[in-house]
């Protein structure tokens, strides 16, 4: 990484070592005030300029006296939060400063902190979000507050970029990308020979996820898992005349919804699945079925073909007056 005289006069030099073996691959930056505040001080010194309301008066143009050479902060202006024409936009008020804080005597040398987003803000999760909130705090959010990612710190800017012309996380071919960036079992899973369409992008986790939070578990955009999973397999959903019970209760007692190795994304193949519930078998050996000491474990309907399933084929319910077994 290569680092100007200037930014290195102002770190120290067991700091500044650490920044060049961390190795060139990597997008690190230090603000000029992390040299010499500590994370508290800088949000401390945040608190009292917000208190203070010292805002510039020329807007976005003071800022861009110095920051007009950045590519990154000029691509703000190709999206919707640098849209000038529109009232709904930060520039409509106080522009940068909108989501920045006030400019104060930042300008005067940049070395007065300013708000900074994303991995090496000084700022917390909290501090960072609570800026987006400002504007963002609507029914699609109401339960951000104690959500996963709420709980697990995880700020806006992690997930979304502002100063772009389209934000990533906001379309369906890139979203599972920024997604799959944090949760890698699940990315794994979707590779799996049994999975839903989500590799090619024709299923994406905001589909049955709302990252933002729910109330229901792992944030579902439904209440419950199986109400979610109706969504799209209607085909599934009962009341039936007769009801297999963990089909009723919740559909990953069976399944992995991510992927997996088993046909119908199974969480274990038949008979293993199975005889988790059902353990008295047809016969005295519950894993092999009638064979010769399980030395052939797929010449009968216990263990051959799909298993359990050759005969038990109605497994979700079924509506068939002899259908008590799922047989019909």
């Amino acid at each position: 990484m290569k680092i100007t005289n200037k930014l290195t006069r102002f770190i120290p030099a067991m700091i500044a070592a650490a920044l060049l073996s961390f190795g060139a691959s990597q997008a690190t930056y230090a603000a000029k005030w992390d040299a010499s505040m500590t994370p508290d001080e800088v949000e401390a010194t945040l608190d009292k300029k917000f208190a203070e309301g010292h805002y510039s008066p020329k807007g976005a143009d003071s800022c861009l006296m110095c920051h007009r050479k950045s590519e990154k902060v000029m691509d703000l202006f190709k999206g919707v939060h640098g849209a000038i024409d529109s009232s709904k936009s930060p520039m409509a008020g106080l522009q940068c400063e909108s989501c920045h804080g006030p400019m104060g005597k930042h300008n005067k040398g940049g070395k007065e902190p300013m708000i900074d987003f994303g991995p090496t803000s000084s700022l917390s999760a909290e501090k960072q979000n609570s800026v987006c909130l400002s504007c963002h705090q609507d029914d699609k959010r109401m339960s951000w507050n104690g959500g996963h990612h709420d709980n697990a710190d995880v700020a806006c800017a992690s997930c979304h970029s502002v100063h772009t012309a389209k934000d990533p996380v906001l379309s369906k071919s890139t979203e599972m990308e920024v997604c799959t960036s944090c949760h890698t079992k699940q990315k794994a899973d979707m590779h799996k020979r049994s999975s839903h369409p989500m590799k090619w992008n024709q299923m994406v986790c905001s589909d049955c996820h709302n990252p933002h939070g729910s109330m229901s578990d792992a944030d579902l955009v439904k209440p419950s898992v199986n109400e979610t999973c109706y969504s799209c397999h209607a085909e599934k959903r009962g009341p039936k005349l007769w009801e297999h019970a963990p089909v009723t209760e919740d559909c990953v007692a069976c399944h992995n919804p991510h992927g997996s190795v088993n046909e119908g994304m199974l969480k274990t193949r038949a008979p293993q699945l199975c005889q988790q519930c059902h353990s008295s078998a047809h016969s005295g050996q519950a894993l092999f079925g009638n064979t010769a000491q399980g030395a052939s474990v797929t010449d009968n309907a216990m263990t051959g073909g799909r298993s359990c399933l050759n005969c038990h084929n109605q497994i979700h319910g079924s509506n068939h007056p002899s259908g008590k077994l799922f047989q019909r």
